[in-house]
């Protein structure tokens, strides 16, 4: 059974889920997707995973259905019980039953971790405001790729900060591994 917190102020149940967005074998990979650091990041999604584990709360796990490498990366992977969500598009919400499951779960609040902060993370996220859902963003369990905008290139890590910036400034609580962790 998976456990319930009972605020003191007013009763209400909250339940919270871990989404592990994408945290796949093609972003390890030297070639085009591959990530800025992503063992770092994904090292930091197994220890809040570990801790849904610990307390039996629902855990679930995208898997964005991509030709090749598609399997989830063996940091995260799924335990016998745990959702996997397939998807096709960014948003985690988005063609799949992910919102069904929450629902039928009584989800109210998701921790987010994974891979990539500008892309599935980023749209995954401001779709949870549209359904209600309070987002914990795990920071430095995601994680992302330069880009090229303009005739200039982006570095991962400015990437990745203007990302986090931009969901913290009313789509999530933005913190480290370690903060979330501490509470």
């Amino acid at each position: 059974m998976k456990k319930e917190i009972i605020t003191e102020n007013n009763n209400e149940r909250i339940k919270e889920a871990l989404l592990l967005i994408d945290i796949q074998d093609i972003y390890f990979t030297p070639g085009p997707m591959l990530l800025h650091k992503p063992g770092c990041a994904a090292k930091n999604a197994a220890r809040v995973l570990e801790k849904f584990r610990t307390e039996d709360k629902t855990v679930i796990h995208v898997q964005h259905n991509f030709k090749v490498l598609s399997g989830i990366h063996s940091l995260v992977k799924p335990k016998e019980g745990e959702k996997i969500v397939h998807k096709e598009y960014p948003s985690s919400f988005l063609g799949t039953d992910l919102r069904k499951y929450l629902l039928e779960n009584e989800i109210t609040d998701i921790v987010v971790a994974g891979m990539m902060s500008h892309m599935c993370v980023d749209t995954t996220v401001r779709a949870c405001q549209d359904y209600g859902y309070n987002v914990t963003l795990i920071d430095d369990a995601c994680t992302t790729m330069s880009l090229k905008h303009d005739g200039k290139k982006i570095d991962a890590e400015t990437v990745h900060a203007v990302y986090m910036a931009s969901l913290a400034d009313g789509f999530a609580n933005v913190i480290k591994t370690d903060e979330y962790l501490r509470d």
